[in-house]
């Protein structure tokens, strides 16, 4: 680490951060110096960053001097307190969390989407929901061929999803049932394994979760499309890692199945899976520790002419929440 940024990762102890710590490395990310950082009760363990061992430090308001490029995921409370301390001290932050995403002046990036909007950023860049970005990224190549008009899109997301509390519940749940033992939810409202529970995040007005609301606000303000029509569900699975979507997309001029899976082949971050005579089509498993979003099941909707249906997979961990952040971090210095 003898020239480069100066990076702070925030949160580098949970599932987020020890992920984007392994891209930061994957992908020679320069870096002259590396600072992690997390709560109090993880202050004085150690990550491992290209074969260093970094000792974590508590976060305080004196934490990013002489920062450079500050990565959050740490939670929206956590990015609120110390985000703008970050700018104020001269350093960039790229913000997983909800705090800033739907903030005016705040841009919020998937860089294979809409890169330009990270270079007008004030101190501040945002990351998507995890479940956002997976969605979005192949309503773009519609978008750029026919115009979207209406989206319906149902994701089943993982428990991962819902941090280490979630996989440790799937997990004891499954093992309850293998014992034949009773199984008692402690962390979901409901059973999870063998189960699925259509409730993610709190309740809102008219019957819809947080996390509905946000892939509804999110996908506009990525697309600039602030009266696109979105109509979403959210679904936890018993599945470990990554999230799945259905989606319906809608165009004004119509888009022919064999034209979106030339866009999709052609789109970067996407990969084309789409052989279902031979059942090969995108599941979680195969997405799971990949950086592309996989889409296949490609289909003209029969109830529409201007509508087409597909299916699209990918790591919420890495594209829907490291590896982005790192993306953008990349934009920032420069690119590749």
């Amino acid at each position: 680490m003898a020239s480069g940024q100066r990076i702070a990762v925030v949160g580098a102890t949970g599932a987020v951060g020890q992920t984007t710590l392994k891209i930061l490395e994957q992908r020679n990310f320069p870096i002259r110096e590396l600072r992690a950082y997390a709560s109090e009760r993880s202050a004085g363990k150690t990550v491992t960053f290209a074969g260093e061992s970094i000792t974590v430090r508590r976060l305080d308001a004196d934490s990013f001097k002489g920062i450079d490029l500050a990565l959050f995921s740490a939670g929206s409370a956590q990015s609120r307190e110390f985000a703008p301390i970050a700018v104020k001290a001269g350093a960039i932050v790229v913000d997983k969390s909800s705090a800033y995403r739907m903030d005016p002046d705040v841009p919020l990036v998937v860089p294979e989407i809409n890169p330009a909007a990270a270079r007008r950023h004030k101190g501040i860049v945002a990351c998507p929901n995890c479940t956002t970005i997976v969605t979005v990224m192949p309503l773009k190549p519609i978008h750029d061929l026919g115009r979207l008009r209406r989206v319906v899109a149902t994701s089943f997301q993982a428990v991962s999803g819902a941090g280490v509390n979630g996989v440790a519940e799937l997990r004891e749940q499954t093992m309850a049932w293998s014992r034949g033992e009773a199984i008692k939810p402690k962390f979901f409202p409901h059973q999870i394994a063998f189960n699925l529970i259509p409730h993610i995040d709190k309740f809102v007005e008219g019957g819809y979760t947080g996390e509905e609301i946000k892939l509804v606000n999110e996908i506009r303000k990525i697309l600039e499309q602030p009266q696109l029509l979105i109509s979403p569900t959210t679904v936890r699975v018993p599945v470990f890692t990554a999230h799945s979507i259905s989606v319906n997309a809608e165009t004004e001029t119509k888009v022919a199945a064999a034209d979106a899976r030339e866009a999709f082949a052609r789109f970067p971050g996407l990969r084309l899976f789409d052989d279902p005579a031979h059942n090969r089509y995108p599941m979680p498993i195969l997405a799971e520790g990949q950086d592309d979003c996989f889409v296949g099941r490609i289909r003209e909707d029969l109830s529409c002419p201007n509508a087409l249906n597909f299916w699209v997979v990918g790591d919420q961990l890495r594209k829907g929440a490291a590896l982005n952040g790192v993306q953008i971090a990349e934009l920032l210095i420069g690119g590749r």
